[in-house]
């Protein structure tokens, strides 16, 4: 073989002369034939063909019967699919059988017996191997793939999985399933996101992403505590190896492969107030009053099924809701909107005026069963036909049932019962030989059973519903909640943990739900504060509260036939702390927006576990199973064990920390982690600040509609790497992608003789509410002198805070604002 390379792009190019047996190959011989951005191998009858995707991700598909088959996705967006970069292309040297291949970033050594991949950094660090003892295991239509597990590997995503934080030595399932009153070992839950993240590994992190909608499975050590396996019953063997080595460059890719969050409104991160149900509309006010006399600051009340008639969805209960657009008018005018349940299933009501069933059955929109007829199963309103997603024309037809409810002011739909989720049939679901029949851009137009479809319902049923608000309302940007998901369903919707319970241990199962769904795509998950069925002490949700204030989404839910959860009733005690908690999500609200930004421009999510930004505490006493950062500033740290008076230590990785609520330093500089111990307190959530954040806050406010009074204020912790972004737009529109928002970067250097503070040049032309900011440096001592461009401004020590504050005209450009100590 004659190598002949150059580089473009960053990419390793090679034009090769092959021998021929390595050039052409028949069906049952064994060889390699290289490809401009990879490899195709046979290996007797069965078929692999590794492609480049990027520099740092691999696509590979294997064919045990030689036939790759339809080349389709619904999770992968469709510009990714097909991109690829070069790579280079040889024959390993006194290995005889062995092909290696070669990005920018990656080594490639596949081996032809037995059938074998190996994946490597450039320093030659094994990212992800295939087991010697054989890598793919075929039965049937099902197939197992078995890689080796490096001793220090630790694994994290799959979405809603309950259990330890870290996957090892677990195995999951992914089918989509209505699990009410699941527990700490209950699987499979409600979503399938087929996609881990390993990190501690000898290489740092990597991501597998196996794109199938079957019923697929994960080992992750339990039966072999040297094999990681995964496989499913049927489909495609088609899986995505995403290279960091960063945890967060993973995520970064899986997002880009999957598709990011939208930028959401910016009133989906206040705080939000549910029950199942709110009965009437006069019931809806009476809490949007109470909400507004006791000062809690909120901007959404939803409506459970019981606001319809009869539980038929898109309709409303003339007698106990007579006019919907009244009621929403009514809690716009206190700040309020209103977000309102639309389930999937459709009453089968031939004949009595209900335009749902009727227009569904003339334009075939539902799923059939195998003789061709309509499937029918009992939901909430009584025989239910069910839509046939998987069909283009079908999701508009649904889109277009909101026309009604987008009219009348509604802000946000919620899909719920999306598994789908049947009443008396086995599994909890359709029957598995329910008929689906693709009619899709990119697919083949063919029948599909409803084993293959079933994962992806979900998903699909929320995609109906954004896109079908981005028609009707396209200047708006559409809030939709789902119970079940797929990988990729972080584009249409937010999520939520589903049915949990009111007990101290769903609490803590909550905070582990929620990072690895924020490791699985899904920045924007909560869970139902307080426990969705059974009656929380009111310390418990006092708590709950406090701990969701930190959360992305934030909302307090409960069963029918469990106690009301509104704030204010356990008694004035309860409701002061739990106002005081809510308040103070408000006044972060700009941190919380900026981060929302962050991740419709990265995917990184909100809620992040520590090794996320701290690699090294993956394996030091920093692994609590409780605390989590909010961004890259903030570190919360509840209790290990909720229901425990006995105190417990933080631990926090190397550096200097602040304690968010005083502004004090608690945490000196060191090179390793150092511990705190906190006494548990009912009114108290520790919370800490990493030096080198600039948090910015703004005045309180009871509602995101209402416009801040006072300034914007940039909480300085002084430190290395010091920086924070600011971020604005109007909050709801679309004119963030026409130059309608503000993103300025500001950066901070300390020093012993004072702090420089610079304004980088801002992004967009929106005009932001705040015409001064206010500059609190924290850690100061005595008064100093400030210049901002050269000129003078005033500076004040607050008393008895160790801090200096600075007030300064808003930047509209780069700006410097010197601070020295006098």
């Amino acid at each position: 073989m004659r190598v002949v390379s150059h580089r473009r792009g960053g990419a390793v190019i090679c034009a090769m002369v092959l021998v021929a047996a390595l050039v052409s190959v028949r069906a049952e011989a064994a060889g390699f034939v290289a490809r401009e951005d990879g490899v195709d191998i046979q290996s007797g009858v069965v078929r692999m063909r590794v492609t480049a995707i990027t520099d740092d991700m691999l696509r590979v598909r294997i064919a045990p019967s030689g036939d790759f088959g339809e080349d389709a996705s619904w999770a992968v967006r469709s510009d990714w699919r097909t991109r690829s970069v070069k790579v280079s292309v040889a024959q390993a040297a006194r290995q005889p059988g062995t092909v290696e291949c070669r990005t920018a970033n990656l080594i490639m050594r596949i081996q032809l017996e037995p059938l074998s991949l190996i994946v490597s950094d450039l320093a030659g660090h094994e990212i992800t191997a295939d087991s010697p003892l054989g890598a793919i295991t075929t039965e049937g239509a099902g197939f197992s793939l078995r890689k080796i597990l490096s001793e220090s590997e630790h694994f994290f995503g799959l979405g809603d999985k309950v259990g330890r934080l870290d996957h090892r030595g677990q195995t999951f399932t992914n089918w989509n399933t209505d699990a009410y009153g699941f527990g700490e070992s209950s699987d499979p839950l409600y979503k399938s996101i087929p996609f881990f993240v390993a990190a501690g590994g000898p290489a740092g992190s990597y991501g597998i992403f196996l794109d199938n909608t079957w019923r697929t499975w994960f080992d992750f050590g339990k039966r072999d505590p040297h094999t990681l396996a995964f496989g499913s019953t049927a489909g495609p063997i088609d899986y995505y190896v995403i290279y960091g080595p960063s945890t967060r460059h993973v995520i970064e890719r899986y997002t880009d492969l999957t598709g990011k969050p939208p930028l959401p409104p910016l009133w989906e991160l206040g705080f939000q107030q549910s029950r199942y149900s709110y009965m009437s509309a006069d019931e809806v006010r009476s809490v949007a009053r109470r909400l507004r006399s006791e000062r809690i600051p909120t901007d959404v009340i939803w409506l459970d099924i019981d606001y319809q008639s009869h539980n038929r969805p898109f309709t409303t209960n003339p007698r106990t809701f007579p006019d919907m657009p009244a009621l929403v008018s009514d809690l716009s005018r206190q700040d309020l909107r209103l977000v309102a349940i639309t389930d999937l299933h459709i009453p089968r009501l031939l004949n009595q005026g209900y335009a749902p069933y009727e227009t569904g059955v003339a334009g075939d929109h539902f799923v059939k069963r195998p003789d061709g007829s309509t499937y029918i199963g009992e939901v909430w309103p009584g025989p239910s036909a069910f839509p046939e997603f998987t069909r283009s024309v079908t999701r508009t037809w649904w889109g277009e049932q909101y026309r009604g409810f987008i009219n009348a002011g509604i802000a946000g739909f919620w899909n719920d019962m999306n598994e789908p989720a049947v009443f008396n049939s086995p599994g909890k679901t359709m029957p598995l030989d329910n008929v689906h029949r693709i009619a899709e851009q990119g697919f083949t137009e063919r029948a599909a059973s409803h084993e293959e479809i079933h994962n992806i319902y979900g998903m699909l049923n929320t995609r109906a519903t954004f896109e079908g608000m981005q028609r009707l309302r396209p200047d708006e940007r559409p809030f939709v909640m789902t119970r079940a998901s797929a990988a990729g369903g972080q584009r249409y919707a937010v999520t939520w943990t589903g049915d949990n319970s009111s007990t101290w241990n769903h609490l803590k199962l909550a905070i582990t739900q929620m990072l690895n769904l924020g490791m699985s795509g899904f920045a924007y998950s909560g869970a139902d504060v307080g426990g969705f069925e059974g009656t929380p002490s009111p310390d418990l949700l006092t708590k709950w509260i406090e701990v969701a204030a930190f959360t992305p989404i934030f909302r307090v839910h409960s069963a029918n036939d469990s106690p009301h959860r509104e704030p204010w009733l356990d008694g004035a005690e309860h409701t002061n702390i739990r106002r005081k908690f809510i308040e103070a999500r408000y006044r972060l609200m700009p941190y919380l927006y900026a981060l929302a930004d962050e991740n419709a421009r990265t995917g990184v999510p909100l809620m992040r576990p520590l090794f996320y930004e701290f690699p090294e505490s993956i394996e030091s006493q920093c692994d609590a199973p409780t605390s989590f950062l909010l961004g890259a500033q903030l570190l919360i740290a509840p209790p290990p064990n909720f229901e425990s008076p006995a105190a417990y230590p933080v631990c926090f990785p190397a550096g200097e920390w602040f304690d968010y609520w005083t502004g004090g330093k608690v945490v000196r500089s060191g090179p390793k982690a150092q511990t705190l111990t906190v006494t548990p307190a009912l009114d108290r959530l520790p919370v800490f600040v990493r030096a080198g954040a600039i948090l910015p806050q703004q005045p309180l406010v009871q509602s995101t509609a209402q416009i801040p009074h006072g300034v914007l204020s940039l909480d300085i912790y002084p430190g290395d790497e010091c920086r924070g972004v600011i971020y604005a737009d109007d909050g709801h529109s679309m004119a963030f992608l026409n130059q309608g928002y503000l993103r300025q970067v500001v950066r901070c250097s300390a020093s012993r003789t004072g702090i420089v503070v610079n304004f980088d040049a801002r992004e967009g032309q929106y005009r932001p509410w705040w015409q001064q900011i206010e500059i609190r440096v924290h850690q100061w001592n005595g008064t100093a002198d400030a210049r901002l461009d050269g000129h003078t401004v005033a500076a004040h020590a607050v008393p008895r805070s160790d801090t200096l504050s600075v007030r300064i005209d808003d930047p509209h450009g780069p700006s410097t604002l010197s601070i020295s100590v006098r």
